[in-house]
């Protein structure tokens, strides 16, 4: 696509937890989003898999999905992604397979292969039921298209028998599966096996045209995807001025700065605590570091920016994450930043 083509636009959710909101305030929040995301005409909305972290509600893609999908019409509901070391490949592919039973044609299963915790997390996750072993992720993929087929999957046992296996019983189609990274690992391995690939950008964009390259040079087509397809990430606050704009950016960017220096987290601040405490000078360089891979502005300028990052990409579909941040008095059961921000790009 050429600069000035306007590509799709699509939402990833982390269903972030600001002060004084409780869990259910912040789930309630983001299903309204996906309401009106659908409302909005964006082509899908997916939510993210994170343990463990006071600001971030997005732990149960598949639950989210099922509820999201209940509330909506038309917007394709997915993950981005399942984090596949921490669960066990059958029950992955048991429950996308339901949730495209429920929702023919409109469920997206992402996989990614970090495990979206820290190492206590993870040791309870292998703790407390079934997981997946990281270096068989390639095999386990395979696995959970095998299962999701409608045709099912073949297993030999020790004693020569063949044995069946289906996701669901009676399935007439399946997810379709995307393989998500921010390096050249999943995008070597979604070119071998022909399936779609997402790159990070929101949360790295180093390295993005090489492992665009590797991805596409590499592509070798399956039935179901003849061609490579893809799309990129990226952190995006819009409002009517470019100051309310920054001002909304700030909790998010400061939340950033504290994780990549190992500092304390929290819940979301406000944007009024947020501007009431700098950070310090390492911090505020970390902040402005990613203010500058950020779109951040009136909507004019941000829609400009994302059909120039297409452009330069070569993509028809940005995955927007909005992470505007709310003042004191909004509603704690509404995020009224983010759906500014996705009202105003698509107008």
């Amino acid at each position: 696509m050429n600069a000035t083509t306007a590509p799709r636009l699509s939402v990833l959710d982390l269903v972030p937890v600001r002060t004084g909101q409780t869990s259910a305030q912040a789930l309630a929040s983001s299903i309204a989003l996906a309401r009106r995301a659908d409302d909005l005409g964006y082509e899908r909305y997916w939510f993210a898999e994170h343990h463990n972290m006071p600001a971030v509600a997005a732990s149960t893609p598949p639950v989210m999905i099922a509820a999201a999908l209940a509330q909506t019409s038309r917007i394709r509901v997915g993950s981005g992604g399942v984090m596949l070391p921490n669960h066990a490949p059958l029950v992955v592919a048991e429950q996308f397979a339901a949730l495209e039973a429920l929702a023919p044609g409109r469920v997206d299963l992402g996989i990614g292969r970090a495990p979206g915790s820290d190492p206590v997390v993870t040791a309870l996750l292998r703790a407390s039921g079934p997981t997946s072993d990281v270096d068989r992720f390639p095999e386990h993929v395979q696995n959970i298209l095998a299962l999701m087929d409608p045709e099912g999957a073949r297993l030999r046992l020790t004693d020569g028998k063949v044995y069946d296996v289906h996701a669901t019983p009676a399935a007439v189609a399946a997810p379709t599966v995307w393989l998500l990274g921010s390096s050249d690992y999943s995008a070597r391995l979604a070119a071998e096996l022909g399936l779609p690939y997402v790159f990070a950008n929101h949360f790295s964009g180093a390295g993005i045209d090489e492992v665009l390259a590797l991805y596409r040079d590499g592509y070798r087509p399956s039935e179901v995807h003849p061609e490579p397809r893809t799309f990129l990430t990226v952190n995006a606050v819009v409002a009517p001025t470019l100051a309310e704009a920054e001002e909304r950016a700030t909790p998010q960017l400061r939340a950033m700065a504290r994780l990549r220096t190992g500092r304390p987290m929290g819940r979301s601040e406000t944007v009024e605590e947020a501007l009431a405490d700098p950070l310090d000078g390492l911090g505020q360089q970390m902040v402005q570091d990613m203010r500058s891979r950020w779109l951040v502005g009136e909507p004019e300028t941000v829609r400009a920016e994302i059909a120039r990052l297409a452009g330069r990409h070569g993509v028809d579909e940005v995955m927007v994450v909005p992470v505007a941040g709310t003042y004191a008095g909004e509603p704690l059961d509404a995020t009224p930043g983010r759906v500014q921000t996705l009202e105003l790009l698509a107008s």
